[in-house]
């Protein structure tokens, strides 16, 4: 089941919210500032538990990690770094899938039922919602996550429009 929505994602009582997040994973602006807002100081200790993969990088874009969910109603956080938008010819709408599907990943390794994904990248990344929009609807629909339930949280009708035009496109049911 996919549900598009406009609510606050650290509201919701699913299995992981997903944080759009930066390469640190030490909080930032938009929605990656609100989780780390909401899920309390045990979030900010348990990403700087987290090793660098390189000086001040703990998850490379299009890769995810995971925590706890410490004071959200949801069990768990996926940490995933989308891609800074560029015009679409550096590599973007791969590494925006690339996350989508470490997510994804992380959630079947941990026998996860129910995700919330924000629109990662859509916000101070620049990557526009018609695009983003195409690239998760694609991900999320794939037979490898027929058995979740994922909710798509789109924050102001434009990029809620964006996401139920790509779900008509694509021929995605949605609830």
């Amino acid at each position: 089941m996919i549900r598009i929505l406009d609510t606050d994602i650290t509201d919701l009582r699913v299995d992981a919210i997903v944080n759009a997040a930066n390469e640190t994973l030490l909080g930032g602006g938009g929605v990656d500032g609100a989780i780390h807002r909401a899920a309390g100081p045990g979030l900010l200790n348990a990403c700087r538990a987290l090793p660098e993969i390189r000086p001040g990088v703990r998850c490379p874009t299009g890769q995810a990690r995971l925590t706890e969910g410490f004071a959200l109603p949801a069990r768990y956080i996926i940490h995933t770094v989308g891609p800074v938008w560029e015009g679409g010819e550096e590599g973007e709408p791969a590494l925006l899938a690339a996350c989508y599907r470490h997510v994804l990943a992380i959630a079947r390794e941990h026998a996860l039922k129910s995700l919330a994904f924000p629109a990662i990248s859509c916000g101070v990344f620049g990557y526009p919602a018609e695009k983003a929009a195409l690239v998760a609807l694609a991900e999320v629909s794939r037979p490898e996550a027929r058995a979740l339930s994922i909710t798509l949280c789109c924050r102001g009708e434009r990029i809620m429009r964006s996401y139920r035009e790509a779900a008509k496109r694509l021929s995605v049911e949605t609830d």
